[in-house]
């Protein structure tokens, strides 16, 4: 395999975002991710909601949550292997399709009464397995829709609706099951992915992209595609540079969002609304953050000084957090913490797309998932041990201190990412 050479794209100057909302293909296909997410989201706090009703049983809830996490960690790398091999637009039209089949039996399976806990499990696994299908083949897709002059705009849209549609699944996916109950919630959940199956229709074809290093006409096979996608990762510094910061800041981070809602009841004494509004502070600022991003577009100049300056700032900001005396002075800190994880992570998905081979995004992407599936779990399980036996405050800032090491020493690691312009 050919080693890639990092060419520091740049947007071409002079592309109107209005362009993008012209290209209808785009359109569709953001409606179908949007419509995906909520799809995933709703799904996700409906089931949530019922094994709480039914089973009373956190142990129920860790195994569904365990199971999908063993898939993710195992499956990935697979699944981004095939969104390399096979057409991306075939890839999202099946799982849309299984994923609306698996909800609706589903919703018919828990509507009796009676039904074994282990088929609850093995459907919510299934239609984990769609998910993780069908989230490389979107993410590699993009480049092929729009363009590279319009991925950073493109990545911007993206980001901006799917914390809005999860915000929003979250919220319905709660009030739905409440008012209707949980067999009506699952049958809502299928139409969602019928919707988005019809808009992926309405792409229309994506290309499967040439393959690298593959002679005309060799079959390769499917073990050699995966193999060559690690190998990819290891020898090409910005791709291993990402797939180490990525994970070791969600590790971090994922917790610290935890140790928050404890902090927010346990010191702060928030009021429901305070409570709330915290837990709106995080997808709103970075939903300030990915808009900034949007705007600017080609503007934006050192995009990788952006991305260690706010991996920087995020370890002072938790210690920051960690002092606060009550939720009225933390919610503008929290506000502040997701302004700076989006410079940290949108920036990174942007670069991955212009510099990462698009032949092999699938597989990039897939391992990164893989990755990303099992550190925030890593964390949480740590980080709950430490503030059941010390208060939260303390156990903040030290992640906080954490973020802060990692930064500095990621200013000397990862000078790939430090110096991408």
């Amino acid at each position: 395999m050919n080693e890639p050479v990092l060419s520091q794209s740049q947007p071409v100057e002079g592309q109107p975002i209005s362009a993008l909302w012209r290209n209808r293909r785009f359109l569709f296909l953001l409606g179908s991710f949007a419509v995906s997410i909520f799809g995933s989201t709703f799904h996700s706090i409906a089931l949530n909601l019922w094994v709480l009703q039914t089973t009373g049983s956190a142990t129920m809830m860790a195994v569904i949550t365990v199971s999908n996490l063993l898939l993710s960690s195992f499956l990935g790398s697979i699944a981004g292997t095939f969104a390399d091999r096979w057409n991306r637009r075939t890839i999202m039209l099946v799982s849309d399709l299984s994923s609306a089949c698996i909800v609706l039996g589903l919703a018919f399976a828990i509507s009796r009464h009676g039904v074994p806990f282990i088929v609850v499990v093995i459907m919510s696994c299934l239609a984990t397995v769609c998910s993780l299908f069908q989230s490389p083949a979107y993410q590699s897709s993009i480049v092929s829709v729009v363009g590279k002059e319009h991925v950073q705009k493109a990545v911007g849209i993206l980001n901006l609706s799917e914390n809005i549609c999860r915000t929003i699944g979250f919220s319905a996916g709660g009030v739905f099951v409440t008012a209707f109950g949980a067999p009506d919630a699952f049958l809502f959940n299928g139409a969602t992915f019928v919707i988005s199956f019809l808009l992926i229709l309405g792409v229309g074809a994506i290309p499967l992209a040439a393959r690298v290093n593959t002679p005309a006409r060799e079959e390769r096979k499917f073990f050699q595609d995966l193999a060559d996608g690690v190998r990819y990762i290891w020898r090409f510094p910005f791709a291993r540079s990402v797939v180490i910061m990525l994970p070791v800041l969600t590790l971090l981070f994922m917790p610290s969002m935890m140790l928050t809602q404890v902090m927010a009841v346990k010191v702060w004494h928030a009021s429901p609304s305070q409570f709330g509004l915290m837990e709106a502070s995080i997808p709103l600022g970075y939903m300030i953050g990915s808009g900034m991003i949007l705007l600017l577009g080609s503007r934006m100049k050192r995009r990788g000084l952006l991305v260690m300056t706010g991996l920087t700032i995020l370890g002072p900001l938790y210690v920051l957090l960690s002092m606060s005396s009550s939720a009225v002075a933390a919610i503008p800190v929290i506000l502040l913490i997701g302004f700076v994880f989006s410079l940290c992570t949108m920036l990174i998905n942007i670069i991955l797309r212009l510099e990462v081979s698009e032949e092999l995004q699938g597989r990039v992407f897939g391992v990164l998932s893989s990755v990303m599936s099992i550190a925030p779990s890593v964390g949480l399980t740590a980080i709950s041990y430490l503030s059941d036996q010390f208060a939260p405050g303390p156990v903040m800032g030290v992640i906080g201190l954490l973020l802060l090491m990692f930064a500095l020493a990621s200013w000397r690691g990862f000078k790939v990412i430090r110096d991408y312009r």
